[in-house]
């Protein structure tokens, strides 16, 4: 789980080294890394629903060997269009270890299943603190190509031993439906008022933190901070959620998911506000809110949806969800890059992440409580 969200939300900090690497615009490499994001929720997402039939262990292990393949691929790639099949497949591949692991792992826990989806999700929130700064390291100290193979064969390290590893409980066998009973399923779900607010809200819900991500390095560099210093910064968001990540899991254990998913969301927004004054107190303050509600969000969705869904289907839930999340991810990197460059500042950036978030937090309440 280290490797699953890390890498791809590290977006911000791949633009400018792979920029002179490639000689690629940052604006042009942005759409490769929307790319990566749409594979990485949408592609996974598919793979999800349909290896809801299938041993979680060989997909995972066929994730790991995708992984492998692609950690020299930069050696060979000197274009836009391998770029861009290389992030597409890098985040097909993410993903679907993301889904599956994210989906197998809670199906062997009842009562306490908030708190082990929290303990499984610190993967995350450390991945986002530490791939980063860890990133922006190793393209300085040996290059974008040999800093790609390196992290990335210790990516397929971690994917081969999670597919050794990880298999559903007896108790909850994979489904028996067909590739056609999953499809009429999903029409059946997208029939539905609360599955159509959640759907967006869901989408909403992933898309705050991707457009943040698109400028966050950037506006911490701007407010003062060296670039390894910015994104250690912006690792720090994901240290903080570590903590949100345990402490939001027993929460969502004692006053419901519902409850504390969206206290996450409101923390969120809150630490966001205090982005717009350029006050060096007011950044670790956000930092420290943002990182919070981040924990919560990533967390705490998995045992609202499994609350409100069948649990026969715990991979094809999460997968379609994570459809919800690709959608925004296609427009959000060109949307928050876009934006600081046409307005020539950040305070625009900032303002579409708040209303994102209260968007979010609007849907999701109105279609839980309906």
């Amino acid at each position: 789980m280290v490797f699953t969200f890390g890498t791809p939300l590290s977006y911000g900090v791949f633009r400018g080294p792979f920029s002179e690497a490639f000689a690629v615009s940052p604006l042009t490499l942005s759409a490769v890394f929307s790319l990566m994001l749409f594979t990485f929720f949408i592609g996974s997402g598919l793979v999800g629903v349909f290896a809801a039939r299938l041993p979680a262990r060989w997909v995972l292990l066929a994730s790991a060997g995708a992984t492998a393949l692609l950690a020299p691929s930069l050696y060979v790639v000197d274009s836009y269009l391998g770029l861009a099949v290389v992030f597409a497949v890098l985040g097909l591949a993410l993903g679907t270890v993301f889904v599956l692991i994210t989906s197998v792992v809670p199906r062997w826990f009842e009562a306490r299943r908030g708190a082990a989806t929290g303990l499984i999700f610190m993967g995350n929130g450390l991945g986002l603190f530490v791939l980063p700064p860890l990133w922006q390291v190793s393209f300085a100290a040996v290059g974008v190509r040999r800093g790609f193979l390196v992290i990335m064969g210790v990516t397929a390290v971690a994917f081969s031993l999670a597919g050794l590893t990880c298999r559903r409980p007896q108790w909850a066998a994979p489904s028996t439906a067909t590739a056609g009973e999953l499809l009429e399923w999903v029409g059946e779900l997208a029939g539905t008022r609360t599955f159509r607010l959640l759907f967006v809200g869901m989408g909403l819900g992933f898309a705050w933190y991707q457009l943040l991500a698109a400028y966050a390095v950037d506006l911490f560099a701007a407010r003062g901070l060296t670039a390894v210093g910015a994104s250690a910064a912006f690792g720090l968001i994901g240290g903080v959620s570590i903590v949100s990540r345990i402490g939001g899991g027993y929460l969502a254990d004692h006053v419901g998911s519902r409850r504390a998913f969206l206290g996450s969301l409101a923390c969120a927004a809150v630490g966001l506000i205090l982005f717009f004054p350029p006050r060096a107190s007011l950044l670790a303050a956000g930092i420290v809110l943002i990182g919070l509600g981040l924990g919560g969000c990533a967390t705490l969705y998995v045992p609202l949806l499994m609350q409100t869904y069948s649990l026969e289907k715990d991979t094809a839930v999460i997968g379609v969800f994570n459809v919800a999340g690709g959608i925004g991810a296609l427009a959000m990197p060109p949307l928050g890059t876009a934006t600081v460059a046409y307005t020539d500042g950040y305070t625009v950036a900032i303002l579409l992440t708040v209303i994102v978030t209260v968007v979010a937090y609007r849907l999701i309440s109105t279609a839980t409580t309906a």
